[in-house]
């Protein structure tokens, strides 16, 4: 097989990456959708979110702003405009701008409740889950009945594992305003829960009610739906989501991975990686990079496959001096490919300080696996377990742990418990699965 070199384009992005503080969302491999993806924001947008509008309204916004410095308005509309295309392009710079923007009005104008509650959006979408969760208690104390608070507070709360109070959050809002945000939130709410018939129906929900003239949200749900087909095995109507998604936004990330992910489940890997390098290409992000490597790797080139896993490590640690560290994120990644262990449990347990979502604890049972430490692997496993999710990677987690502790069966039934083993986009990881099926039968 002819050798996929790492392109020097791609060293060039990565080196930009490093200036312009360009980093990964959250798990884009995995494609755990989360809430603070979609920080709640105002009731439809004020134009359109095309990616060539959403750069037109920022232009706007920003010789607006310029002209009269107290347009709370133009403030606003540019922050929610900055927040979409740090989606769409996973550009950090984006929010750092919309951030400061927002806090230099705020020095004038502390009273505007609009840009008080904008902020809180942007510091979720920075990853500042604590700081997110003060500020919006702070505008929700100022109006309990705006709904647009309670889904700001429930997704801080949903990103640090404090599900009790993150669905208490997503229930109020639900009770005061029904609709798309809600909805979408009750479906990652349910989807953590393992209940995928009942999260489809709610996505379902809130794709139908996204606003017409808003293609950046509507693709982002139609991305969604398709994840949540493909983890139910339904791989041709995945397929039939992600191209809406990339229809009605063209491009959008999450469509085009989500692409990739049919493509690996239709066993096409040379598609799935063109696809994946086409969108590194675009914006360097560590999960892309992984995902390429471990292509090249199933493909038996562990040269090209090295090459992408050093820039994927070096996508992440150089985002660490520009925004919050991630540390959960370079654990897994790090324990995943057996690569600088003692390190790799130290940021683990590192990340369990601040965070204990169920993928944090997963990440740090895996690392304790990984370093023999079977007793404490298995506390931090259950911590993982215990919203009933059917994440596959969790539940293959389980099973090699609980196997390793000669409880077989029991991990027999953990690994049945995967809805569609057979439509696991991760190359590494469905053959893993495959491989403690066949090690667990005999």
């Amino acid at each position: 097989m002819k050798r996929v070199l790492l392109p020097l384009a791609l060293i060039a992005a990565a080196t930009f990456v490093v200036v312009a503080t360009i980093r990964d969302a959250r798990q884009t491999a995995a494609a755990t959708a989360s809430p603070a993806a979609t920080a709640a924001r105002p009731p439809g947008p004020a134009s359109g979110t095309s990616r060539v509008e959403l750069t037109r309204t920022v232009e706007q916004m920003t010789a607006r702003i310029a002209e009269r410095p107290k347009d709370g308005a133009a403030v606003i509309q540019l922050a929610d405009a900055l927040i979409r295309l740090q989606r769409v392009n996973n550009d950090g710079r984006a929010v750092i701008t919309a951030e400061e923007h927002l806090r230099e009005f705020l020095k004038n104008n502390p009273a505007h409740y609009g840009a008080q509650r904008m902020l809180a959006a942007v510091l979720l979408s920075q990853h500042r889950f604590a700081e997110a969760i003060k500020q919006a208690n702070k505008v929700n104390a100022l109006d309990p009945r705006d709904a647009w608070n309670y889904g700001a507070i429930g997704d801080g709360y949903f990103e640090l594992g404090d599900y009790e109070r993150a669905f208490a959050a997503y229930d109020r809002m639900g009770q005061l305003q029904p609709g798309p945000p809600a909805y979408a939130r009750t479906a990652h709410a349910l989807e953590l829960k393992g209940d995928l018939a009942g999260a489809l129906e709610y996505m379902k929900r809130a794709a139908d009610g996204s606003w017409s003239n808003d293609p950046e949200s509507q693709a982002w749900h139609y991305a969604q739906l398709g994840d949540l087909r493909l983890q139910q095995g339904r791989v041709g109507d995945a397929r039939r989501e992600y191209e809406h998604a990339a229809a009605t936004f063209p491009n959008h990330p999450l469509a085009m991975i989500g692409l990739a992910k049919v493509k690996i489940a239709d066993g096409d890997l040379d598609g799935a990686r063109l696809t994946y390098q086409e969108q590194l290409a675009r914006v360097p992000t560590p999960d892309l990079a992984i995902a390429v490597g471990d292509l090249l790797e199933a493909r038996g080139d562990a040269a090209g496959a090295e090459q992408y896993y050093r820039m994927a490590e070096q996508i992440e640690r150089a985002a660490w001096g520009n925004g919050p560290a991630q540390p959960q994120a370079l654990a897994r990644f790090l324990a995943d490919h057996d690569r600088k262990l003692p390190e790799a449990l130290t940021l683990a347990e590192e990340a369990v300080v601040s965070r204990r979502d169920i993928f944090t604890m997963d990440t740090l049972a895996w690392n304790y696996f990984k370093a023999g430490r079977l007793a404490e692997a298995d506390q931090a496993m259950v911590q993982a377990q215990r919203t009933g999710s059917l994440d596959p990677r969790i539940l293959y987690h389980a099973a090699e742990i609980q196997a390793a502790m000669g409880k077989g069966p029991v991990a027999q039934e953990t690994l049945s418990r995967i809805p569609a083993p057979d439509a696991i986009a991760d190359v590494r990881l469905a053959r893993a699965v495959k491989t403690l099926r066949a090690r667990l039968s005999s």
